[in-house]
């Protein structure tokens, strides 16, 4: 470090603006393959949040599988187990939705279905 500070003042401000130029790409290299997609993984999470509806089966970030039974604003009562106990909860608490997985997934198997058939007409 001690070289690279003395080299720098020494030859004055070139080996600076040539340093410049590594460090802006790598910002942006950990732009792209950090910061950005957890700010896309964050507004996935934030969306399905937002679209949890009664019905829905949900699994919250401690474990908790349930189905909701009443959506307030910030707030979802989800009913646990035999016994039918509702849990108040956060919205921000719930982690998937597993109702809504299992439609994305129906939804691509009928997908590559069409496709593969769309295939063999082709052919």
């Amino acid at each position: 470090m001690l070289m690279f500070l003395t080299q720098t003042e020494a030859s004055g401000g070139g080996a600076l603006g040539s340093m410049l130029i590594p460090i802006v790409l790598m910002l942006g290299i950990f732009y792209f393959l950090m910061i950005r997609p957890e700010n896309k993984k964050k507004k996935q999470l934030e969306e399905m949040r937002n679209n949890v509806k009664v019905g829905d089966n949900v699994t919250t970030i401690g474990g908790v599988v349930g189905d909701v039974c009443h959506v307030k604003d910030d707030i979802v009562v989800v009913e646990v187990g035999a016994d039918r106990v509702r849990i108040e909860l956060n919205k921000w608490a719930i982690s998937t939705n597993n109702t809504a997985m299992k439609e994305a997934e129906k939804a691509r198997k009928e997908a590559a279905e069409k496709k593969k058939e769309q295939k063999q007409k082709k052919k």
